[in-house]
């Protein structure tokens, strides 16, 4: 099985730029998709032909900012598995949407420290409690 991976990555100047290292030839770029639409525009460049190195960028389209999280997958055209993913975090809704999730968590937390000391309270009344000698 071929061995593909993504180095260096990272978002630059509205691109995301990358390192793709490879033992196979690649026959076209890599594709990038959001919401499973290709995005235009997807450079590689090979840098080391010995060492299967390439650079992959990828411009990001304006059309795809907008409040919320917006995923990239990054693979081989026809490939089932991304090689790469960047995700972009934008907007004020983003903020109160965590801050609800962290209050939700923080609830949840508090239902199973109250049900687990309960439970412990309970084991501690119980037939543990009464060990000793039988009378």
């Amino acid at each position: 099985m071929p061995e593909i991976r993504i180095t260096d990555a990272r978002i630059r100047f509205g691109r995301w730029e990358a390192e793709l290292v490879t033992d196979v030839p690649l026959a076209e770029p890599p594709e990038a998709l959001h919401e499973g639409v290709a995005l235009p525009g997807v450079e590689s460049e090979m840098l080391d032909a010995a060492a299967g190195r390439w650079r992959v960028a990828v411009p990001i389209p304006p059309q795809i900012l907008s409040d919320g999280v917006q995923t990239v997958l990054v693979r081989l055209r026809g490939a089932p598995e991304a090689l790469a993913r960047f995700t972009i975090v934008t907007g004020q809704p983003l903020d109160e949407d965590l801050r609800a999730e962290i209050d939700l968590l923080r609830a949840e937390l508090d239902l199973l420290k109250r049900a687990f000391r309960q439970h412990v309270a309970a084991g501690a009344e119980g037939p543990a409690a009464t060990v000793g000698p039988a009378a």
